[in-house]
């Protein structure tokens, strides 16, 4: 039997509609079980979210698009860069909305219909909002999603195609929850905030399902903190798993906030059991720009209860983790999730995290849906050609393009602004991706351009001309 409960004065409330917040004592409420009532089970169906259907309130109508039953990828060259025996990434990119958010609005949208809800509201900086949408498109409810000023174009685009009917209010996802929960006062709407509805928690917790179920249990479970509600939810579901005797051991969470929006990881390093609120929270990593987060009390709970850690990363260790899962293991993955590998490569660093640990690390969203990023990095890839024109090694290529040479010599046209030492340096670099070849004239040394670092500098030119 499953129980509304309050998670700090116990307190009973119905099942339905879900609430979030106890009327006693304003504390967060979540559902629980009676373990003992469900006895000696086994999972069965199809290895996707619904499998666990036994381990989630009751519903009785589902409304799904194939979600859940992720892969979970052994990332071996990433693992090798950090010298690592076992790293995983858990690849919510692979849900139909490509984010983990699908979860929620599977089991948020089953629940409106058996209530008879024909209107669904949330407040989302993206991915929530987008899964909702297409959620509610597929059983004809209407979808109302509150965004911020700040949001991600590729998200809000998923949002427009799947017919929601969005309102903007306020900069951040703080100002929009405040939204939602008046028009949901003012409407009777469903409410399906993730802050706001108990049932985020638990669809979200079947993540630790499968990978009980995909590899066991991992001794550091790493995953990208904006309201906290995700650390929660993993940590939970193990918790769960270990009281019905699947498992024996329990991991240690980690939980990676953006240097500028940290609320959680201050209040975790000073040990204080509430969030420390950031009134202007900054972050590329909009997915977590959070600076009041409604869950941050139940991270704070798992990452204690887990003897875990929370840490902040620079918004530019966030970028260059998102380019390294991408080049290192082809999966391109959003910002806010890309921290998790930002936050593992420092405790690495630090020999917090060791050569022996098993890691697993979420990877919550796409990196497609992040537009602001693409067009991050293509202005970098621009930059990049533009600058080569101007770089030591452009300008080596264009001497070499009129006449072979040898480094003596290079050095002189180069106007003597390095040591030679710095000038063989990019020779040898050159060579070595055969853009320059070397051959022995008069006993010096030449160098000479290859026809592919021709084909480089008329590449240059031609794109010259476009940008």
């Amino acid at each position: 039997m499953t129980i509304l409960r309050c998670t700090r004065c116990s307190a009973i409330y119905e099942r339905n509609p879900p609430q979030f917040q106890c009327e006693k004592c304003g504390n967060l409420l979540e559902y629980t079980y009676d373990f003992e009532e469900a006895g000696n089970f086994e999972f069965t169906g199809p290895f996707g979210f619904w499998r666990y259907r036994q381990l989630l309130p009751e519903v009785g109508t589902l409304a799904t698009l194939g979600e859940g039953g992720t892969p979970l990828h052994k990332a071996e060259r990433l693992a090798e860069e950090m010298r690592l025996k076992v790293l995983y990434l858990k690849d919510e990119t692979r849900n139909p909305t490509n984010s983990f958010r699908d979860r929620c609005a599977a089991l948020m949208v089953s629940n409106a219909l058996d209530l008879k809800h024909d209107n669904v509201i949330c407040a989302s900086n993206g991915n929530l909002g987008a899964s909702l949408a297409a959620y509610c498109a597929k059983s004809g409810l209407i979808c109302h999603v509150i965004v911020p000023k700040i949001v991600d174009m590729g998200k809000l685009a998923q949002m427009l195609i799947y017919d929601a009917i969005i309102e903007e209010h306020g900069e951040a996802v703080d100002d929009a929850l405040k939204r939602a929960r008046s028009l949901q006062n003012e409407t009777g709407w469903y409410q399906a905030t993730a802050e706001l509805n108990p049932l985020a928690i638990e669809s979200q917790k079947t993540i630790a399902f499968e990978i009980a179920e995909q590899f066991g249990v991992p001794d550091w479970f790493i995953v990208s903190m904006g309201s906290g509600g995700t650390t929660y939810s993993i940590w939970k579901g193990f918790k769960e798993l270990k009281t019905l005797g699947k498992i024996d051991d329990l991991p240690r969470m980690v939980g990676v906030q953006a240097r500028g929006c940290a609320p959680i990881v201050k209040a975790h390093e000073e040990n204080k059991p509430e969030p420390t609120v950031v009134q202007k929270p900054v972050t590329h990593a909009l997915a977590i720009l959070v600076g009041n987060p409604l869950n941050g009390i139940l991270a704070l709970q798992a990452l204690k209860e887990s003897r875990g850690i929370a840490i902040s990363v620079p918004d530019a260790e966030i970028i260059a983790a998102e380019q390294e899962i991408a080049r290192l293991e082809g999966i391109f993955a959003e910002p806010a999730s890309s921290a998790t590998i930002a936050g593992l490569k420092k405790l690495a660093q630090q020999n917090i995290i060791t050569q022996e640990d098993k890691v697993v690390c979420l990877i919550t969203g796409s990196g497609l849906k992040a537009t602001d990023v693409l067009q991050s990095l293509t202005k970098k890839r621009k930059t990049a050609i533009l600058g080569l024109e101007l770089s030591t090694k452009g300008k080596i290529l264009r001497i070499l393009s009129r006449k072979d040479a040898y480094g003596y010599g290079l050095w002189k046209k180069l106007g003597k602004t390095m040591t030679r030492g710095a000038i063989y340096q990019h020779l040898n670099e050159l060579a070595r991706k055969g853009i320059v070849i070397t051959y022995e004239k008069s006993g010096r040394k030449y160098f000479k351009i290859t026809a592919r670092g021709k084909q480089i500098l008329r590449s240059i030119d031609e794109l010259k001309t476009l940008l």
